[in-house]
């Protein structure tokens, strides 16, 4: 069979969605993929914060039809980046193995966060790192900053912006070969990061039965059961971007569930953090939302 294989252009989509061809590749000799570069939403508007521009969708809008149409047989897209549910008629694969899933930051001089001089500004486009960081240093000020991973790390190096550093996702920067860049891992206890961060998406068509398969083979156990548990959560607490939003969740040496998760108003004015354990991932989800009030 040949298959082809759907993915935004930027350099880290790019990389994510070779790591998942060579792997299909080495898996299905007898299989042949290609990859299908699909122009976003997310793509074209690079100008404005993602709450003041719409949902998670917008990076995955235009791929989900071409999934739908039957122009491409699947999609590889960052877990973190995707609606809470599905659109009718696809279905995510079951999680890989997961990359680090800590946010971390790169800063332009200072040796770590606790050391940045009062009034230093952080770029970030995330509602979640602005308003968790800002609880540790409430003296730092935050700014809205999109792009890609090379886009973001050049605007801090250019003095213009005026920025002292910027918060990225460790998985990116690991995927891309630049962790070397990272001043400081940020304890995912401390700064909780967005549901399933650092688990690539795989989506197909649900009736593709065949595909999902051969994709499911490949999966890894522990970090599927904890992005379905975090994901859980995300679509109960009516996840999108204008509320942050963090769930992280680990396997216990006994195979139990423990996670913690943070939900947030649109001003961060009232952040609440809770922690729950379990064995079964979607009542792990349950629980955490029905603690917080949401279900």
């Amino acid at each position: 069979m040949h298959y082809r294989i759907g993915t935004r252009g930027s350099k880290l989509a790019l990389v994510q969605s070779e790591y998942v061809k060579k792997r299909m590749e080495e898996a299905y000799p007898e299989d042949t993929f290609e990859l299908v570069i699909i122009k976003t939403t997310g793509d074209k508007v690079t100008d404005k914060p993602l709450a003041s521009i719409g949902t998670k969708g917008l990076f995955v809008k235009e791929i989900e039809e071409e999934l739908l149409s039957g122009s491409i047989d699947m999609a590889v897209h960052s877990m973190k980046d995707m609606p809470a549910e599905c659109e009718a008629g696809l279905t995510f694969a079951k999680a890989w193995k997961r990359e680090d899933c800590r946010d971390v930051l790169i800063l332009k001089s200072a040796e770590s966060f606790a050391v940045l001089p009062s009034g230093a500004v952080i770029g970030t486009g995330s509602l979640r790192r602005a308003c968790q960081l800002a609880m540790l240093r409430p003296d730092i000020q935050f700014t809205a900053i999109r792009g890609n991973v090379d886009t973001r790390i050049n605007k801090l190096m250019d003095d213009s912006y005026g920025l002292d550093g910027i918060v990225l996702a460790a998985a990116g920067l690991n995927r891309l070969g630049r962790s070397s860049e990272i001043t400081e891992y940020l304890d995912p206890e401390v700064v909780i990061p967005a549901p399933a961060q650092g688990v690539l998406a795989i989506e197909a068509a649900s009736a593709n039965t065949e595909l999902l398969d051969k994709i499911n083979a490949l999966s890894d156990d522990n970090s599927h059961r904890e992005a379905v548990a975090e994901r859980t959560f995300l679509r109960l607490s009516g996840g999108g971007c204008h509320a942050p939003i963090g769930a992280h969740c680990v396997t216990k040496e006994n195979g139990d569930l423990r996670m913690v998760v943070l939900f947030g108003n649109d001003d961060c004015s009232r952040i609440l953090r809770i922690e729950v354990t379990g064995t079964d991932s979607e009542a792990v989800g349950h629980e955490a939302a029905r603690m917080l009030g949401l279900e």
